[in-house]
């Protein structure tokens, strides 16, 4: 068996874990900065997380923007995303818009984007990329889509011909919504099978039927978001032989942790995915150098 390092236990030990790993620093692709008044709005939402999901959802990291990113940057990630995500129509413009002027009033943070079914969507998603956008956010769960609706057919053909990477939240936890589930996403790539598409939450529960999807289309990718925690164990466990299956697709998965709006310290993340012992450089590829080449980052020397 490979070596695998322990993983971190502690916040403060993210860090040092990654710089002996060797890593400049981590590429966590699945990382949220929202509009205030918005992220209020999902935080209120997460603390009535028992009414919806019949279980506590307290969110670890409620400090301020600054104080949110200064704690996201002290564990070594660079390119901070700041995915944002629609639920109805006529906000994804207005996120676009916030979107790059929040990063570009912070160096380190990353140009996302998004979009909602509707006239438009590809002109608007047109604009944010000409402007810098480098990741791309889609939530099928809470706008409540398809996503196959007609309406994204110049968006999927824009994805793919920019091949820019899209964040898609569409398995069917922690809650499934009219559209979640794999079979949305196969019909789109059977259409468009050049889209870079990373799985949010590798897509559980329905974590193999969309690892079928990583082994089939090339630009196809797994996020960790919650994979292998105790708190996604307890009620969405992998499914036997699931880490066998990460190991062969070492070079589609990509770190992704839900940043701020996590029910644990961010460490507990790190540490779920090193104690399913596929090694170091299992571990190295996934926490730096899958996320870096999706997003652009420099390797290190």
């Amino acid at each position: 068996m490979p070596q695998t390092t322990p993983g971190p236990r502690s916040d403060g030990e993210v860090a040092p874990y990654v710089a002996a790993l060797g890593l400049p620093g981590l590429a966590d692709i699945h990382v949220h900065f929202l509009p205030e008044r918005m992220l209020e709005k999902v935080w209120a939402y997460f603390d009535e997380a028992t009414e919806h999901y019949g279980r506590p959802w307290p969110v670890h990291y409620r400090g301020s923007v600054e104080d949110r990113l200064a704690t996201v940057r002290s564990f070594g990630v660079r390119a901070i995303p700041a995915l944002t995500y629609p639920h109805k129509p006529g906000m994804a413009a207005w996120l676009n818009a916030w979107g790059r002027d929040f990063a570009a009033a912070h160096a380190d943070v990353l140009h996302c984007a998004t979009v909602f079914p509707e006239p438009g969507a590809g002109a608007y998603l047109a604009a944010a990329l000409d402007a810098g956008a480098r990741l791309v956010k889609m939530h099928v769960q809470v706008g409540g889509y398809a996503p196959e609706d007609p309406l994204l057919d110049p968006v999927w053909a824009l994805l793919e011909e920019r091949r820019a990477p899209v964040v898609i939240h569409a398995g069917s936890g922690p809650i499934a919504g009219r559209h979640t589930g794999p079979q949305g996403v196969e019909r789109v790539l059977a259409r468009f099978p050049g889209l870079v598409l990373v799985i949010a939450h590798a897509g559980l529960p329905e974590y193999d039927a969309f690892a079928d999807l990583a082994e089939r289309y090339p630009g196809v990718h797994l996020d960790t978001t919650m994979v292998g925690t105790d708190f996604t164990e307890a009620f969405m466990p992998m499914p036997t032989g699931y880490a066998a299956r990460l190991a062969r697709l070492e070079g589609k998965v990509v770190l992704g942790t839900d940043f701020p709006n996590i029910p644990y310290p961010y460490a507990h993340q790190l540490e779920a995915l090193a104690r399913l012992d596929l090694g170091d450089d299992w571990m190295r590829s996934v926490l730096w150098h899958n996320g870096a080449r999706l997003l652009g980052l420099p390797s290190p020397g």
